[in-house]
């Protein structure tokens, strides 16, 4: 399995060298668009007419902290949505009204530094969470902005006393006791790049991805997630020396990283050294014998073989240890469907669309769903 990370908290062992000997310009094509990390936070003429008109008359009201907090609640002006789907810079995420959670940090950011607050970023400890997407696996992290003093508020007429407000777009209960630790903006702006450069590689532009990484690991050389997605970029690109250098810089700093140990044990294969692979998959398999997608990638074997009963048991072997996750669901109701247990399918397809956090997978599970019951009425 190939598992660059989507987006990971602070490592907590960083890597020190210079990067730029792990880089390798010469081998890629030009990108098909312009690479700029330092413009994620620009505000759109949309935004900045936004800022002018209904920003600045609700902060009037409720006062400049107060005032964008709301605007940014669940039922604000914004009407916000939490979208999985990709990573968005502040314009982009502004049009769209939704994005995953550092989308929607970059924008609150933007939106706190054009009145005149101060943002503070944290990156917060959750409960390890997997996706997928174009046959890679994304281990997936969590991060939040605090909005503290005002710097010009009596541009807005305000003149208050502001304590330090969190703004975190996942479900309070989801956050509650955990840890978390400040992180500089340059490493935000990081994860943004590490983000677009795993994105790039799902929907197969290698060569935008291997730019996308590669400003990730220029911005924040002390930021180890990229080095992973840039041995992956290599692999995926055929520079196999390339990819084992990268791996092996993040084993360097973390010797049982299983994201690192897993993708190097793939390059040596690669590469024809399988007695140094099996002896990774050895220590892998002592570290985590059941990794995520392990019942999953069985029962999708099982489905290949229309073993139908073996893979409605792997499937639900995933749902059991995480039930949170949309794709599971869907395909344990595909199994069910399969063996005629239409009823269990259906719950199982309703699961999927209350666990989806991505537009596109839940126009598609609906879709599911609705010829599910079409053809159960027929029936």
């Amino acid at each position: 399995m190939l598992l660059p990370w989507l987006l990971a908290a602070c490592a907590s062992v960083e890597v020190r060298e210079e990067p730029r000997p792990l880089l390798s310009d010469a081998t890629f094509a030009a990108p098909s668009r312009p690479i700029d990390g330092d413009r994620i936070f620009d505000l759109s003429p949309a935004m900045r007419a936004y800022v002018e008109g209904d920003l600045a008359k609700r902060i009037k009201e409720r006062g400049i902290q107060k005032g964008l907090v709301e605007a940014l609640s669940e039922r604000g002006q914004l009407r916000l949505a939490y979208d999985s789907g990709g990573t968005r810079d502040a314009a982009d995420t502004f049009e769209g009204r939704s994005g995953n959670c550092l989308s929607l940090v970059i924008m609150t950011a933007a939106f706190a530094k054009a009145i005149g607050l101060t943002v503070r970023y944290q990156s917060v400890e959750i409960d390890e969470t997997w996706s997928r997407n174009g046959g890679i696996y994304f281990n997936i992290g969590h991060v939040n902005v605090t909005l503290g003093r005002s710097l010009t508020s009596l541009r807005f007429g305000q003149l208050e006393t502001i304590r330090d407000t969190t703004i975190d777009f996942l479900p309070p209960g989801d956050l509650r006791g955990q840890r978390s630790q400040d992180i500089p903006e340059r490493r935000i702006v990081a994860m943004y790049l590490n983000n677009r450069a795993g994105e790039s590689l799902a929907a197969g532009e290698v060569n935008d991805a291997y730019w996308w990484v590669r400003a990730a690991v220029l911005q924040d050389p002390g930021f180890l997630a990229p080095y992973n997605t840039l041995g992956v970029v290599y692999r995926r690109h055929g520079d196999l020396a390339l990819a084992e250098r990268a791996l092996r810089t993040v084993l360097k700093h973390q010797p049982e990283n299983r994201l690192a140990l897993s993708n190097l044990a793939i390059v040596l294969s690669d590469l024809g050294r399988r007695d140094e692979a099996q002896a990774l998959e050895v220590k892998l398999a002592r570290l985590d014998p059941t990794p995520p997608f392990y019942w999953f990638e069985r029962g999708l074997a099982a489905l290949r073989a229309h073993d139908n009963a073996r893979a409605r048991d792997f499937f639900q072997k995933e749902v059991d240890r995480a039930g949170d996750y949309h794709e599971f669901h869907f395909w344990l109701a595909v199994a069910l469907a399969n063996l005629g247990q239409i009823e269990d399918a259906r719950r199982q397809l309703k699961l999927a669309i209350e666990t989806s956090t991505a537009r596109s997978d839940l126009d598609l599970y609906s879709a599911k769903l609705s010829k599910l019951q079409g053809a159960t009425q027929t029936h």
